[in-house]
């Protein structure tokens, strides 16, 4: 007679096997029933041919091993008496005395592939790490912990460190020296298991997992290590566990999870089968939880104390600061890294803008452009068409930043392309519309002013796309502006859309202001806005020299602003017939 004995709890359950076909499972129909969520409905199977017993794998979620060598699924596998067998992280053995022993091939290990045991949670993964990290099923995980486990557990114990004052500071000198000066994250997190396994030499299996803030904060599983290669590798975790070392802070030590009298409501945390683990958490120089670490032992005999909780608990502190500084370091490198292509994007931005303006005899042009980041949105350009003729191309692109910095890039190439062609104002900003219409952004658009100036007539001629009218400074100090009905859609919203032609002759002393939104809308610290009106009565007491009067409106929308960071770009162009 054959029997599949489950070594649990410190007993010794005998399961019969008979000479036919009998299935272990967790499934009720299975021959033999392990309730258990770490075994797969249908596990394994066990047949007799030729007076000789097989076990095969059926392609369970946790592997079956025997004899510390995993087995390749649904492929047949010799077994006699007193083998051990492994449903994952529960132990067996197989008793027939009659079982004729037969010389087993050693079969190549098979590589331990990330599994998502029957209505539970995947959270291991990668196969680089070679190992896994299951959770109990969310539906069977009804624990409740009772009382609180800080730095206490099972005490006592076999094999448990005589851990010292000296140790201690040893250790996290040890953790100092193995994580000193990495910055690459991915190898740091390695070198903390392996620091841990030199401190406790028991330990089988380890895990570090991380919160993910591109998951809500979930936590996963960064860094595996298993002491014994062929053995199981899952590391296995009690969502109740999880919970409780990152809600409360605080390192929970069992010594074994089947017989903690502190675990006994939670089923989850008994199928486990853990002789002894320890669990801490990683908290960051705020003491908020990061992640955790996770070891365990498989040996029955050695296990964890709370001294061996509390030296974690110092490690896990040390580990956590080092590698918080090492995040940082990375960020303020990638931080470096951005300035750096920003400063460059600066460069080419400002290499699209006029590094002269036009001099023609009697007359005066100034402009200045502050964006509110590293690149803006804001636009301005000047073209001398020959001829006594003068384009000033302004405009103010949708949004700020990056985005408006590439519409900005986008308007100025195809404003140069489109004057090669056409002087006309109404043809060439047609033709602008036409092309930025073609595949525009959603969402971006462009308010623009399109002047012409003829200095034969003293005439300008404009076509306002969405923008506000320019103000035009006249010697008695009084300001006119075009009229609100000329002013179209911006550039960039409707094809084909019929825009309008303005015409003025510009008189002796007369300064016309053009402006983005920039200034209008700047805000001082209680966001009161500077206002068109405020800038009207500024306007109307300056001098009407362009450059001058440029100058003392940018000096005053700064003064309103008061040191209140600045919200958009802020773009003056003024120019001006002399008197």
């Amino acid at each position: 007679m054959a029997n599949l004995v489950l070594l649990q709890e410190g007993q010794a359950i005998p399961y019969p096997v008979g000479d036919g076909e009998t299935v272990v499972g967790r499934h009720p129909d299975c021959t033999i029933q392990l309730k258990s969520n770490t075994v797969s409905r249908r596990h394994a199977r066990f047949t007799k041919r030729d007076g000789q017993f097989y076990i095969e794998d059926l392609g369970s979620g946790n592997g079956t091993i025997v004899n510390g060598t995993q087995l390749q699924k649904e492929q047949p596998h010799p077994i006699n008496h007193e083998d051990r067998i492994k449903f994952g992280p529960m132990l067996l053995r197989f008793e027939c005395e009659e079982a004729r022993p037969v010389a087993q091939a050693q079969a190549a290990p098979a590589p331990v592939a990330p599994k998502i045991p029957a209505g539970g949670d995947d959270f291991g993964g990668d196969d680089d790490f070679g190992a896994t990290v299951n959770f109990s099923d969310e539906e069977e995980d009804e624990a409740e912990i009772m009382g609180t486990l800080v730095g206490s557990g099972a005490g006592g114990g076999f094999g448990g460190l005589d851990v010292q004052p000296e140790v201690k500071l040893k250790a996290v000198i040890d953790i100092t020296r193995s994580l000193c000066g990495e910055t690459n994250l991915d190898k740091m997190l390695p070198a903390i298991l392996d620091t841990l396994f030199r401190v406790f030499p028991h330990a089988d299996r380890g895990c570090v997992l991380l919160k993910d803030p591109d998951k809500g904060g979930e936590m996963v599983p960064r860094a595996f290590k298993h002491r014994r290669e062929g053995e199981d590798s899952t590391v296995r975790l009690s969502r109740t566990i999880v919970k409780k070392v990152i809600g409360d802070k605080t390192g929970i030590l069992s010594a074994d999870a089947a017989n903690d009298d502190q675990f006994d409501a939670s089923e989850s945390i008994s199928n486990l089968a853990i002789r002894s683990m320890m669990c801490v958490p990683l908290l960051d120089k705020d003491t908020e939880p990061i992640g955790l670490i996770n070891i365990d032992t498989m040996n029955p005999v050695t296990q964890f104390t709370s001294e061996d909780l509390d030296l974690l608990m110092t490690i896990a502190g040390q580990a956590a600061l080092t590698y918080e500084n090492a995040r940082l370091m990375k960020s303020f490198l990638e931080k470096q890294k951005q300035d750096g292509e920003m400063n460059i994007a600066q460069g080419v931005q400002q290499a699209l803008l006029p590094d002269k303006l036009p001099k023609p005899e009697g007359w005066k042009f100034y402009a200045s452009y502050d964006s509110a980041q590293a690149v803006g949105g804001d636009y301005y350009d000047a073209f001398d068409l020959g001829d006594g003729k003068y384009v000033l191309s302004f405009g103010d692109i949708s949004g700020k930043g990056v985005p408006g910095a590439i519409i900005m890039s986008r308007m100025s190439s195809c404003v140069q392309s489109t004057l090669q062609f056409t002087h006309d104002p109404l043809e060439a900003v047609n033709a602008i519309n036409t092309h930025m219409c073609a595949n525009a952004a959603e969402g971006r658009f462009v308010t623009y002013n399109f002047v012409l100036l003829d200095i034969n007539t003293n005439e300008i001629q404009l076509v306002n796309a969405g923008h506000m009218s320019p103000m035009i400074l006249k010697p008695d100090s009084s300001i006119d502006e075009f009229p609100e009905d000329s002013i179209g859609l911006p550039i960039g919203v409707m094809e084909d859309y019929p825009y309008e032609v303005e015409k003025r002759v510009i008189n002796p002393g007369e300064t016309v202001v053009l402006f983005t939104d920039g200034v209008d809308e700047a805000m001082d610290p209680e966001g009161e806005l500077y206002t068109l009106e405020r800038m009207r009565e500024l306007i109307s007491k300056s001098p009407r020299e362009p450059e001058e009067l440029g100058k003392i409106l940018l000096a005053d929308v700064r003064r309103h602003a008061n040191g209140r960071a600045q919200n958009d770009d802020i773009t003056i162009m003024t120019f001006g017939r002399e008197g």
